[in-house]
């Protein structure tokens, strides 16, 4: 085989040009490669039930138990909620905040309130959420099922082409399915226990635009990703997803 010629320039020899790929196949190989993030990406979609924990009947009858035992009370139901998790499932499968106190500010869609992470890992949250003084906003567009617990006060809800809204009290349970937008208004002193199942990472973005884009409230981006990258790792030790 022909070996590439150097050239002599003033006496010094000059290393070989390297060849340059056809563009042809550096594209071929970047859609490739594209095409195989997709495949297993698709994969990895049908099978993200397998790392899934809480159950959604045990939250919702979770939520009945707190609302029934201390009706209106939240701290007495907040207690009794993370209590309640921590002696259902054992530290050695899954990774529970118990710091009743670390809450932070949370903006997202418009509508502002504060939030207790109580779990957080890959493919599964649950936080309480909630506010004194009440807000509303655009709920966002999610790659998640969304399990909003009414615990106290009142949320409302509507989609385009409603011309009636949804209103949820306490004990009842909004769920926003994979993929479903509402606008939603929660009336002053609402909270709520919201358990999310799906492709968690993925929802970020929606929660920290509002500080990028408008409050520009640093300090608690940076509570916000301390928490819950903290959480995640918490459960990534425990190979929970």
């Amino acid at each position: 085989m022909a070996q590439p010629k150097s050239s002599q320039t003033n006496g010094r020899v000059q290393a070989p040009k390297p060849e340059t790929r056809d563009p042809l196949t550096k594209w071929a190989t970047r859609l490739l490669l594209l095409l195989a993030a997709v495949a297993s990406l698709s994969w990895l979609d049908t099978i993200k039930d397998r790392w899934y924990v809480f159950d959604p009947a045990h939250l919702r009858a979770l939520q009945l138990s707190a609302v029934a035992t201390h009706p209106d009370d939240m701290p007495a139901m907040i207690s009794h909620i993370v209590a309640n998790l921590t002696a259902t499932y054992p530290s050695s499968q899954i990774a529970l905040n118990t710091d009743t106190s670390e809450w932070v500010f949370n903006n997202a869609g418009g509508a502002m309130g504060a939030m207790y992470v109580i779990h957080a890992s890959i493919t599964e949250y649950l936080i309480i959420f909630g506010t004194p003084l009440g807000t509303e906003g655009h709920t966002g567009l999610h790659p998640a099922d969304d399990y909003f617990h009414i615990l106290k006060g009142e949320q409302w809800a509507f989609v385009p082409g409603a011309l009636e809204m949804e209103r949820y009290v306490p004990g009842d349970m909004h769920l926003m399915p994979r993929g479903v937008a509402k606008q939603y208004k929660m009336h002053e002193g609402c909270w709520a226990m919201e358990y999310a199942r799906g492709w968690i990472p993925l929802m970020l973005p929606f929660g920290f635009a509002d500080t990028l884009t408008s409050t520009l409230d640093i300090p608690t981006l940076w509570r916000t990703v301390r928490i819950s990258g903290r959480e995640m790792a918490r459960n990534l030790l425990l190979a929970k997803i």
